[in-house]
């Protein structure tokens, strides 16, 4: 297994935890979405400065990598919004459809035709969401607000994935994710200004589950992420996120009590089967 692909793993595992807090409701959507950037940027700021990690080239970059900051704290806002109002079950598929926009994406804006196992796999990988979730429960889908930003989530973190992917060729990682996440901080700071959102007053376990999503939600799993997404395709890194819902689930049995049953299972082989799709055609390729 190379480095990044390594990285890319722990660093699912890593925000695999976040659902599991987001559903014990101990904050508002808006204001952890806040504290999780926040949080993260008062631990890497000083190391960035320390190991002058913050020289940049050209001050023009600081557009698109501003431009990432806000997509990531919109998509993490929204996307905490939608699973506090709807099912979790709901926000987690139609967020995970981001490699469908991402492969569209590519195709329109950046002429880039993703490989057929690349569509194979997103196709499997699709079929196992659809699987593991239960396809009662997506009968019982409502059209309402909460779809519709569980559905934005993923078109964000599509956008996200492929600037990012961009800006990461010019500068390296922990440069990156410094600005980006000073950035998000200071979106979300005003957005939750503007919403009269509330910054203090929290109960303990409320304080440790931010804390949690800061440290390790968002600065050890993405600096991981953005690592593999440097040094990976990012058609491949999106859709290997889709394993995330697996370890959600299995981490929400461990620390919640849900209940893990044989279709979840079933739908979790094919959703790595699918994964690993995406992987297969370099080998074949490599070994021919």
């Amino acid at each position: 297994m190379t480095k990044p692909r390594l990285a890319l793993f722990i660093g699912i595992l890593c925000i695999s935890i976040f659902p599991v807090i987001v559903r014990m409701n101990l904050t508002s959507g808006l204001i952890a979405a806040f504290y999780r950037m926040a949080i993260a940027t008062v631990i890497i700021l000083p190391f960035a400065l320390y190991k002058k990690k913050l020289h940049l080239e050209n001050f023009k970059i600081l557009l698109p990598i501003g431009l990432c900051g806000i997509l990531f704290a919109s998509d993490i806002a929204v996307w905490n919004i939608a699973i506090q109002s709807s099912s979790a079950t709901q926000a987690t598929l139609l967020t995970n459809l981001s490699p469908i926009w991402l492969g569209v994406f590519s195709f329109i804006f950046l002429s880039y035709r993703p490989r057929k196992s690349f569509w194979l796999g997103t196709f499997i990988a699709l079929i196992g969401m659809i699987v593991f979730v239960g396809f009662q429960n997506i009968l019982e889908f409502k059209l309402d607000f909460a779809f519709y930003l569980a559905i934005l989530s993923g078109v964000l973190y599509a956008i996200y994935i492929l600037v990012s992917k961009s800006v990461l060729a010019k500068m390296t990682v922990i440069t990156f994710i410094t600005y980006s996440m000073i950035s998000s901080t200071i979106f979300l700071l005003i957005i939750n200004i503007i919403f009269g959102e509330k910054f203090f007053g929290f109960s303990e376990k409320a304080w440790i589950s931010l804390f949690i999503q800061g440290i390790v939600c968002q600065l050890i799993a993405w600096l991981l992420i953005s690592y593999a997404t440097q040094n990976m395709r990012a058609t491949r890194v999106s859709l290997s996120l889709l394993s995330q819902a697996i370890f959600a689930t299995i981490l929400a049995a461990i620390f919640v009590n849900e209940t893990i049953t044989g279709i979840q299972v079933i739908g979790s082989i094919i959703i790595l089967a699918g994964i690993a799709t995406t992987f297969y055609e370099k080998t074949a390729i490599a070994n021919s």
